[in-house]
């Protein structure tokens, strides 16, 4: 449809103080679910409207480059753990070896446990040859689909679905699992399911791996200040 002239935003809605503090508050009990997950599947609506969120994030050109791969075959999420476990082996030998000890007893995925799993894509091809906004900063795609991953993050925890995001894979590998083509490229594998509970805080940091650092340690001002 090509551009109308006539086009012209609509006064913006104004929320509540309600509704503006039940976002922060689920920003803040957001979390990465390993080991809580309940087996009870998730319920088609729920889903549809957790997906639905994450549909709506902005994209690049509206461009939209994302896919979802829904995955509940027990037999592939043992394929997916096989895949995980080489890479987590790999991952702990990284670290000096006071700390592998450490490492090892981590939970790092819930990829059996969950009732489902959701890879996120990003068609790298998507748009076209020449997309608004990729022309000088061609990764804009990738950052569109990780914003979809937010918004899928934060619908799932208000709808009380917890999420966890597996980082740890060969991508070839898990490219190939899934038979994905050259121009499509994994941007979040994710376990999704209900919660018996919820850590308070950032897992890592109750189990004493690393802490959180404060907002006031982000902040620069004009330029950047090493």
């Amino acid at each position: 449809m090509p551009p109308s002239s006539t086009c012209a935003p609509k006064p913006a809605r104004v929320f509540t103080d309600t509704e503006r503090q039940a976002l922060h508050d689920v920003i803040a009990h957001r979390r990465d679910v390993r080991n809580e997950f309940l087996p009870d599947p998730i319920e088609p609506s729920l889903l549809r409207r957790i997906l639905e969120a994450a549909h709506r994030a902005p994209s690049v050109g509206l461009s939209q480059p994302w896919n979802f791969i829904l995955v509940r075959d027990p037999a592939r999420k043992v394929d997916v753990k096989a895949i995980f476990d080489r890479a987590n082996d790999a991952a702990c030998a990284m670290f000096p070896e006071a700390r592998q000890s450490d490492y090892a007893r981590l939970k790092l995925e819930g990829i059996e446990k969950a009732p489902l799993n959701i890879v996120v894509t990003c068609d790298r091809r998507r748009g076209g040859q020449v997309v608004l906004g990729k022309t000088q900063n061609p990764e804009m795609d990738l950052y569109s689909t990780v914003c979809a991953v937010q918004n899928l993050w934060l619908a799932a925890r208000a709808e009380g679905v917890g999420m966890g995001w597996v980082s740890i894979y060969d991508k070839a590998e898990l490219s190939a699992l899934f038979a994905l083509p050259e121009n499509v490229e994994i941007v979040a594998y994710l376990c999704l399911g209900h919660v018996s509970d919820m850590f308070d805080g950032p897992e890592l940091e109750a189990r004493g791996w690393a802490r959180a650092e404060s907002l006031d340690a982000a902040i620069m001002e004009e330029c950047w200040q090493g």
